[in-house]
C-alpha cells in the first residue's frame, strides 16, 4: 500500500471559515483520482479527526483530478484548544492514509 503524500500531487488543508476545515487532495492523473476517490472515503475522515461521518461534506472533481472534503474543525479557530489557527497542519494527517 502507498501513502496518500506519496501519490497526491498536493494535499492541502486551510480554514473554511472558523468552524470548518477543508481538505483539497490534488490527483494529477485520472488514475491517481479514481484510486484515490476509492480509498479515501468521508467514514476514513472522519475516524482520522474525530468527527461523525455524516458531517464530513465530500466534493469529486473528476475534471480536475481533485477530491475535497469539508468538515468541522476538531476545535473552533482561535479558541484555547486549537492546535492550527490556519488548519494547514491537518493535511499532514490526511497525507498519511493508506490508499
Amino acid at each position: 500500500m502507498s501513502k496518500l503524500g506519496d501519490i497526491a500531487v498536493k494535499v492541502r488543508s486551510k480554514n473554511a471559515g472558523p468552524f470548518w476545515l477543508t481538505v483539497d487532495i490534488f490527483c494529477g492523473t485520472p488514475a491517481v483520482f479514481s484510486q484515490v476517490c476509492g480509498s479515501i472515503t468521508s467514514d476514513r475522515v472522519a475516524v482520522l479527526f474525530k468527527a461523525d461521518p455524516a458531517v464530513v461534506d465530500r466534493y469529486e472533481m473528476p475534471s480536475l483530478n481533485v477530491l475535497k472534503l469539508s468538515l468541522p474543525r476538531p476545535a473552533i479557530q482561535g479558541t484555547r484548544e486549537d492546535r492550527d489557527m490556519h488548519g494547514a497542519s491537518f493535511a499532514a494527517l490526511v497525507a498519511e492514509l493508506d490508499v
